[in-house]
């Protein structure tokens, strides 16, 4: 093979490397012609042809058997769609849960989350939802350049969420609504782009919800103990 084929593959590789990682760092949302009820069924017609995106390793990007997440999207002009499809080994519930009141430090239980911001000026400015496998919810107003860091938990979104779990599979399923007016001053439209991470937290944990069994995946890896690095986000992209 000669020098010229060598280095013409070589660069090939190179752009096809390129590309595969630029595409693992963006989710594409679908639009839905009109909103939907919640049903935390990736067979339901609005789920059963969308493309997601999977994520298996922690916030160090180390692998975590056993927990391979898809998470998918869809959206209309009132509001932004999110499905996590949750594999599982063990659970780590609250015993009593309410799914009517918002459930502060949620995060020391098995949660899904999505960190999602629009404030391309200011990035360490976002937002945080949550949903367990019971349908347990908690959502945040996050401002990270005050010291110390914001973390609103009085805030409220509005938005919805709803729970299915199937121990005969061991996976959990967790959907959100979340309504667009409160993560972006734009209107909804084809193109807009926001920047966003997913995570999950998940297994018995100690005081805290730490401990050497708790499992992390995180989307993007964050190269931190903390979820909260806005640096690391990904893409999430309105598509038709």
């Amino acid at each position: 093979m000669n020098i010229v084929l060598k280095t013409a593959m070589a660069w090939a590789l190179l752009g096809l490397t390129i590309a595969m990682a630029q595409e693992t760092r963006t989710i594409e949302s679908l639009r839905s012609a009109s909103d939907f009820g919640l049903t935390a069924d990736p067979e339901a017609p609005h789920w059963r042809t969308v493309r997601g995106v999977f994520t298996e390793r922690d916030q160090r990007g180390e692998l975590v058997p056993g927990h391979r997440t898809e998470i998918r999207s869809r959206w209309t002009g009132r509001n932004l769609y999110l499905l996590f499809i949750c594999p599982y080994e063990e659970l780590n519930l609250i015993a009593k849960p309410s799914t009517t009141t918002e459930t502060d430090k949620l995060w020391e239980w098995d949660v899904a989350e999505a960190f999602i911001g629009t404030d391309f000026k200011n990035i360490k400015h976002y937002t945080e939802f949550q949903v367990s496998p019971q349908g347990e919810w908690v959502d945040l107003d996050i401002d990270r350049s005050t010291d110390p860091p914001n973390h609103n938990v009085g805030w409220n979104s509005g938005y919805k969420v709803k729970a299915r779990l199937d121990p005969a599979r061991k996976i959990w399923y967790g959907e959100m609504s979340i309504p667009m007016a409160k993560i972006d001053q734009r209107a909804a439209a084809v193109g807009n782009t926001m920047r966003i991470n997913f995570y999950r937290i998940q297994g018995p944990g100690g005081s805290g919800g730490s401990g050497p069994r708790r499992k992390h995946i995180a989307w993007q890896p964050t190269n931190s103990p903390t979820y909260h690095v806005p640096e690391s986000f990904g893409t999430l992209k309105l598509i038709k």
